[in-house]
């Protein structure tokens, strides 16, 4: 800890973004720890790589605070599959900010798994949070059956749909948040979603009252055929 009560970073980083008064809001009581993966992203984050070197004076605005307002939309003590997690965003933001949730990382790269590991020890979310190395359409087996899979700038629409389908339950959905074009990259890629089999979409924001801009979020029901009559 620096002596203002500010988590300490490894040197070197550059400037690191101060906690905005809306931090509080969102992620509560466990501000503290949110304070701390700050620290971590700024730090280690960027000097392995993980986060890019002018990233560290827009932590909060430009990554953890546009992440975690995505809890929004899950139901109460669900399990959430973050697919292509890098850094842990978006699924360790939601972890924080929503305790009762189970939250998956699933990540390829072993040296992303490596942090993601060290991550999720420091901040003490063992119980909470599991790190899965792998690709999302090969981990059926181990992550399926979740209520909820999100993903943060891993791949276009189409792709990510047909990978993160079949890990959804029969009522789950996915959370894929995109920027300003999502309603035009839709378009573009709906009939691609229906070839997958993907259930109702629809174009949502989160945190409208929290964050300027808010976020905007792609959902996409499990396949019709599998909802059964819900």
């Amino acid at each position: 800890m620096t002596s203002s009560g500010t988590p300490a970073r490894e040197p070197g980083a550059g400037p690191f973004e101060p906690t905005p008064s809306s931090a509080t809001a969102i992620f509560g009581e466990r501000i503290g720890l949110a304070e701390k993966y700050a620290a971590l992203l700024a730090g280690d984050g960027v000097l392995r790589g993980l986060i890019g070197p002018r990233e560290a004076d827009r932590i909060w605005t430009r990554h953890l605070l546009n992440c975690a307002v995505i809890a929004e939309l899950f139901q109460p003590n669900c399990r959430v599959v973050d697919v292509g997690s890098g850094a842990g965003l978006p699924g360790l933001a939601v972890a924080i900010a929503r305790a009762d949730l189970h939250v998956d990382l699933v990540e390829p790269l072993q040296r992303r798994v490596d942090y993601l590991i060290e991550a999720v020890d420091a901040l003490g979310l063992a119980s909470q949070v599991r790190v899965v190395r792998g690709r999302a359409e090969d981990l059926v087996a181990e992550v399926g059956g979740a209520d909820w899979v999100c993903a943060r700038a891993v791949a276009p629409l189409d792709r990510l749909v047909r990978w993160c389908l079949p890990l959804l339950a029969d009522t789950g959905r996915l959370a894929l948040m995109k920027g300003a074009g999502a309603v035009d990259e839709l378009e573009k890629h709906r009939p691609a979603l229906r070839r997958a089999g993907a259930g109702p979409v629809s174009v949502r924001t989160c945190g409208a009252d929290l964050i300027e801009p808010p976020v905007t979020v792609v959902t996409v029901d499990a396949p019709v055929t599998r909802r059964g009559n819900g």
